[in-house]
This record gives C-alpha cells, sequence and structure tokens, in this order.
C-alpha cells in the first residue's frame, strides 16, 4: 500500500513540474483580435447569426446520412448468408434491398436528389 502511494505521488509531482516548466517556457504571443476569437470557418464571429441557410444543404446530408447507414447495414448480408439459413437471409435482404430503392425512387422523383433547378 506504501508502494502504491508513493508512486502515486512520485507521478503527480512530475506531472506537476512538466506542467509548469511548459507554461514558463511556451511563447507568449502579443494577444490580437484575430488570436482571440473562435474560429469559425471563416465566418465573422462578431457578425449576425441569424444568416439565411440552404435547405438544400441540410436535405443532402440527410440524405447521405440515411444511406450511409443502409450501406453498413448491407455489408455483413454475404457473410451471413453463407454462414446461416439461405432462404430466411436471403427473403430478409431482398426485402430490405426494395425498401432501400423504393426510398430512393420516392426520393429522385420529389426532386430531393436534383441540385440544380
Amino acid at each position: 500500500m506504501l508502494l502504491i502511494a508513493a508512486i502515486t505521488s512520485i507521478t503527480l509531482i512530475i506531472s506537476a513540474v512538466v506542467m509548469f516548466v511548459s507554461s514558463i517556457l511556451a511563447k507568449k504571443t502579443i494577444m490580437d483580435r484575430e488570436k482571440a476569437s473562435p474560429f469559425e470557418c471563416g465566418f465573422d464571429p462578431k457578425g449576425s447569426a441569424r444568416l439565411p441557410f440552404s435547405l438544400r444543404f441540410f436535405l443532402i446530408a440527410i440524405i447521405f446520412l440515411i444511406f450511409d447507414v443502409e450501406i453498413t447495414l448491407i455489408l455483413p448480408i454475404a457473410p451471413i448468408l453463407s454462414m446461416s439459413n439461405i432462404y430466411s437471409w436471403a427473403f430478409t435482404s431482398v426485402f430490405f434491398l426494395i425498401i432501400l430503392l423504393v426510398g430512393l425512387y420516392h426520393e429522385w422523383n420529389q426532386g430531393a436528389l436534383e441540385w440544380a433547378e
């Protein structure tokens, strides 16, 4: 028990010394407005936050997310078919793919996949 306490205290002391030395040796720069403000992907953080947002970007992101999750569900189908009852899994896989294709056709028919009008 005494050994564990000694190792713990040595570890804490070494960590504190390293943090203290790094804060002393760190290069200090003059604080200016650009470095003091958070990075906002090129947008001015002091400006208005209520800029109009294109709904197309949001729809494309949601469609990508849905199809990405469906691809991760499709990938394990081949190993499962080779290891188990092929008829029940084949029916389930075909049914899943039909639902996927019907959803894709519906999005295409509604014009969600057309970027330029």
